[in-house]
């Protein structure tokens, strides 16, 4: 078994022929952004690339202006997709759903042995936005990636006989995604979820379809909704959690409501996973074999193990053993203002922390230092329609430093978060800038 669909098992054979049928679609190209949403369609896609000798992008963000730049480094670049619409700019390939049933009939009958790949054939280019907001590309091998998600498997407890469920909450283009939530369940026997869920009730509905061992993977941001909406919640044999910091306290509750152990992946776009927690235990990491973390002058930089080429981190790490570390938040997010240091992520803890707030984030502002006293700020948009601005702000002052409280902080409906639960700086500073202000304390 490959998949469930619907509740529907998909086995080997119909996913080998849906495989070679669209390796052998393919227009005349070298590179494909695979840009499905059915996540059974994308790993088709992906294999099909790889049958195929093709090589797989996976951009940061499917924005016009992104997919321009894209352009400029595969120039030949297809946009497969299995929705309407067109390829932002790209040629567009339409995943095939419909096939001769006949020709299907026969392919299932007689698959054929499974296509071998090479270890160091190419599998794609994963993309960040890069310091002058130029794509750089980071090279995936398939024999990394591979190797990298049997670790995973192990370390995840999924490597033995039985055969899991897994359905995921986050994008199969992003790497976290890609390796989890695809590459895993493909080099391990397991078997992933087409469907990509995102209202608690659906996630709850997918769930309890799969039969168990099921595991899910998801992000903080998920995990709270969910854990906030009332809905009944199916028992899970495993939650697997990334892209943003998880408190202990979210993670006891998930593994308190879920009836489950919960673990946490750290890594990066560039690295890919590279440690592993459990949070309700430690508050430690430890690394995958053969990854180091080296310190040079004020940065970390990850090297060894499946990461293609040295990478500096953008977090602040402190080593506690030679595979250990503790982390303390991102660079970016380091706060100092007259004289008193904290981080984004301690003052975002403390802010979701309050009774009333659904969700909420600090940042800091684009133009960071007041106009009229020179001294640097941060704001902050908040979900937190039980309350006003005067009892959040005592609130606040309960649990931080007065010369932390943002500057303004603005009341939203919701906060404008992307497919893995993440925010755009750019966005956050825009809403700030047009919303009208609940303070400007």
């Amino acid at each position: 078994m490959v998949a469930y669909r619907g509740g529907a098992p998909v086995l080997v054979p119909e996913f080998l022929s849906d495989v070679r049928h669209l390796a052998r679609s393919f227009p005349p190209c070298t590179h494909v952004l695979n840009a499905c949403a059915d996540r059974y369609h994308f790993t088709v896609g992906l294999s099909a690339a790889l049958l195929s000798g093709r090589v797989s992008l996976f951009p940061s963000s499917q924005a016009p202006e992104m997919l321009r730049q894209l352009s400029a480094f595969a120039p030949d670049a297809i946009w497969l997709t299995d929705e309407n619409g067109s390829g932002n700019g790209l040629p567009c390939m339409t995943y095939p759903r419909e096939r001769a049933a006949a020709s299907a009939a026969a392919a299932r009958c007689q698959p054929g042995a499974a296509p071998q790949i090479d270890e160091s054939q190419l599998l794609g280019y994963v993309f960040t936005s890069g310091s002058t907001g130029t794509p750089l590309p980071y090279r995936k091998t398939f024999g990394r990636l591979i190797g990298c998600v049997h670790e995973q498997a192990r370390r995840l407890g999924l490597s033995g006989a039985a055969r899991w469920a897994i359905l995921a909450t986050v994008p199969p283009q992003h790497m976290y995604g890609l390796e989890a939530s695809v590459l895993l369940p493909l080099a391990s026997g397991h078997a992933l979820c087409g469907e990509r869920p995102f209202y608690p009730a659906d996630i709850a509905a997918d769930l309890e379809r799969l039969p168990r061992p099921r595991a899910l993977i998801s992000t903080p941001v998920h995990l709270r909704a969910l854990l906030g909406s009332g809905v009944a919640l199916p028992a899970v044999d495993l939650i697997l959690c990334s892209t943003a910091p998880l408190s202990q306290q979210l993670a006891k509750e998930a593994e308190s409501r879920f009836r489950t152990r919960l673990l946490e992946i750290y890594g990066s776009t560039e690295t890919g996973q590279i440690a592993l927690r459990r949070p309700t235990q430690t508050a430690e990491w430890r690394l995958w074999p053969g990854v180091s973390l080296e310190p040079e002058g004020e940065s970390t930089w990850a090297r060894g193990g499946h990461i293609e080429q040295p990478t500096r981190l953008q977090d602040v790490l402190e080593r506690t053993g030679t595979d250990r570390f503790m982390l303390h938040g991102r660079v970016s997010d380091l706060v100092n203002i007259a004289g008193k240091r904290s981080s984004l992520a301690y003052l975002n803890h403390q802010l979701n922390s309050i009774p009333g707030v659904e969700d909420g984030a600090f940042f800091h502002l684009e133009e960071p230092c007041d106009s009229h006293t020179g001294v640097a700020r941060v704001a902050a948009c908040v979900v937190a329609p039980s309350l006003d601005a005067a009892r959040l702000l005592a609130a606040l002052r309960e649990r931080i430093d007065a010369v932390f409280l943002p500057r303004p902080l603005v009341f939203v409906a919701q906060l404008p978060r992307n497919g893995t639960g993440k925010l755009p700086l750019a966005t956050l500073s825009s809403l700030a800038a047009q919303a009208k202000p609940a303070t400007t304390a």
